[in-house]
């Protein structure tokens, strides 16, 4: 079982702890304790990344005189896709160009990033791009929620047009307070503690690849997610599909 458990922890860049890989073992017909394979990763000296704490102060710009309503309101949960977006933008740092920008867009019903966008600067045109790939991707319904912070990047009158033209309403978190993009925020936390955190890139281009491999391989292709019933996203995406072919 060691060998197993240690391949499987390869296979995942030791991205995996205990409670994935056990899942994993099950489903190779390898029924374990948790406890058991924590206590067997210990003895090989196995580890799962270690969270770090990451800050980056960015700014928010808001019209003092416009609404900001969230109406989301924590629902980070639908039963069908393309009903509720979420967005963000985190910070990557490159010997090459000092900070760089990466702007996602994640539907919350298979938490599947279906748009994304890598920049040397963080402005509206960065976020715009990332959402006008998610409508290639995968359509956003009329009358679908997106949901973001109040940043300027988001706030702006292009991007704000940009919503309208499409019948979408636009959600807002609360200023200051994270827990309104709760599941953005996860998604950062993982790129951070299983990709960015644990590499140094040298150049802009050597993190973009690092950053497309991550997400269109790793993350939406291969990394099981507990919240998802231990599936990937790729995988509830396929299942809600043919659940429809046999209605």
């Amino acid at each position: 079982m060691d060998v197993k458990i240690k391949q499987i922890y390869d296979e995942s860049k030791g991205r995996y702890g205990s409670p994935k890989i056990t899942k994993k073992l099950k489903e190779e017909g390898i029924n374990v304790s948790q406890k058991r394979v924590a206590r067997r990763m210990k003895f090989l000296g196995l580890k799962s990344i270690v969270v770090k704490k990451y800050n980056h102060s960015g700014s928010s710009k808001t019209d003092s005189t416009k609404e900001y309503p969230n109406l989301l309101e924590q629902d980070f949960f639908d039963d069908e896709p393309s009903k509720k977006w979420v967005g963000d933008i985190t910070y990557i740092y490159t010997k090459e160009t000092g900070w760089s920008y990466l702007a996602i867009v994640m539907d919350l019903f298979d938490l599947k990033v279906v748009g994304w966008s890598y920049g040397l600067n963080m402005t509206d045109d960065l976020v715009i791009e990332a959402f006008n790939k998610a409508i290639v991707t995968r359509g956003l319904g009329k009358n679908g929620i997106f949901h973001s912070d109040r940043g300027s990047q988001y706030t702006s009158n292009d991007f704000e047009k940009l919503l309208l033209s499409l019948d979408l309403k636009h959600s807002y978190s609360k200023k200051g307070y994270p827990y309104d993009n709760a599941s953005m925020e996860s998604f950062n936390a993982i790129l951070k503690k299983e990709e960015v955190n644990v590499n140094n890139y040298e150049t802009f281009n050597e993190a973009k690849l690092a950053i497309f491999e991550f997400i269109e391989s790793w993350y939406n292709n291969q990394r099981i997610h507990s919240s998802l019933g231990y599936i990937t996203p790729n995988q509830k995406y396929n299942n809600y599909i043919a659940n429809l072919a046999t209605i």
